[in-house]
């Protein structure tokens, strides 16, 4: 009968690869929308999924799986201790990994403003018509600076002139948008450490469990 001890290590371990999971379905899916066609809904969506750590998301996801398979022999082996220690080292590295992707996208959020407008200057004229009409809005700091594109949103010069430009809308987007991945990391990163802390009980308690063994052996008691 499993424990209740074991019994939480199961369910942080299975917490754990299910986090693995979910940054491996968010990778691909953003990788594949990277590719995609852009349209005026999702412009401003493959522009920032552009600028993501989306290669280093999918090698944790990797280093992840590789993690937990590393913890069924620590569970099969129901008194080991040396492969529940090495599944406890790769854990940690696993969250350092995890915690570097989600600290270089809160970064990316500190200077948000600064980013976009570089990023801005590098898209043609149709990507940045597309933005001022997805923000209605007229050039990045303003109708002048850089230039505005020509289209339904800014037709002309004076229309442009009374729209605010997009550096406030766009970075209003993108640091939501950030928010929510770095937030979602950071998530990983707790399971991490509840992971942690169920492996050091668990080692704890089969230690424990191997010193009373001893103690009945010493005492002439057979083990149950």
């Amino acid at each position: 009968m499993v424990n209740k001890i074991l019994a939480t290590f199961f369910a942080a371990d299975g917490l754990f690869v299910l986090g693995g999971g979910l940054i491996l379905a968010v990778a691909l899916i953003s990788k594949s929308q990277v590719g995609a066609e852009a349209t005026l809904d999702n412009i401003a969506h493959i522009l920032l999924l552009s600028h993501c750590p989306i290669t280093p998301a999918i090698v944790n996801a990797g280093f992840i799986f590789f993690t937990f398979i590393l913890s069924l022999p620590a569970i099969i082996l129901g008194t080991d201790r040396l492969w529940l220690k090495i599944h406890g080292w790769f854990v940690f590295t696993s969250a350092i990994f995890t915690l570097c992707l989600g600290l270089s996208i809160w970064f990316e959020t500190l200077k948000t403003r600064s980013k976009l407008g570089v990023m801005w200057t590098e898209q043609p004229a149709a990507v940045q018509s597309l933005l001022q009409q997805r923000f209605d809005c007229c050039g990045y700091l303003n109708s002048t600076s850089p230039p505005f594109q020509i289209d339904r949103t800014c037709p002309t010069p004076l229309v442009a002139a009374q729209k605010a430009g997009c550096v406030g809308p766009f970075s209003d987007y993108a640091n939501h948008f950030l928010d929510v991945i770095f937030t979602a990391d950071f998530g990983v990163v707790a399971i991490d450490a509840i992971l942690l802390f169920c492996i050091a009980i668990v080692l704890k308690d089969r230690k424990d469990r191997e010193r009373y063994r001893q103690i009945d052996l010493k005492n002439g008691f057979e083990p149950i």
